[in-house]
């Protein structure tokens, strides 16, 4: 399992309360342009329409240089199919419906050759436990620094 990205910004706004793994729908230059790290998820969430699908929505894929032909009219920023269970998006819209969750990418990552994307119910962080984080973050900093010194 090779990690490709991870929604950092996601992350540190947000806390996780469940995961989920699914894989997505992506045609040929799109898997490729993954694989090379040509990928945002900045900004992107989930979606789930009224058929019960979960679409990934926002996350930039860059258009594979080498595919130019095949890419006539190619659209970064489109919607992408999640693959997951009926089971699994039953539960993701029963807990969406609670206020104030929300459902993000947390990671796209290569297992064997196909492309899946972990995704995350999140709660946003109020100030404080962004504060909080940071202040965790330089204690960590801090330790590490002084054990190498010695």
């Amino acid at each position: 399992m090779k990690i490709i990205i991870t929604n950092k910004e996601g992350l540190f706004g947000n806390e996780v309360l469940e995961k989920w793994q699914a894989g997505i729908v992506l045609s040929g230059p799109e898997t490729k342009a993954v694989k090379l790290g040509q990928v945002s998820l900045k900004g992107s969430f989930i979606q789930i329409d009224s058929k019960g699908e979960a679409w990934l929505v926002n996350a930039y894929i860059g258009p594979y240089k080498p595919a130019k032909g095949q890419q006539t009219g190619y659209d970064p920023s489109k919607k992408r199919k999640l693959l997951l269970n009926r089971k699994e998006i039953d539960a993701m819209i029963g807990k969406k419906a609670q206020k104030g969750l929300t459902i993000i990418p947390i990671s796209l990552y290569t297992n064997r050759r196909l492309v899946k994307a972990e995704i995350a119910l999140v709660r946003g962080k109020t100030k404080l436990d962004k504060r909080e984080t940071i202040k965790k973050r330089e204690v960590q900093r801090e330790i590490r620094r002084t054990l190498k010194q010695r």
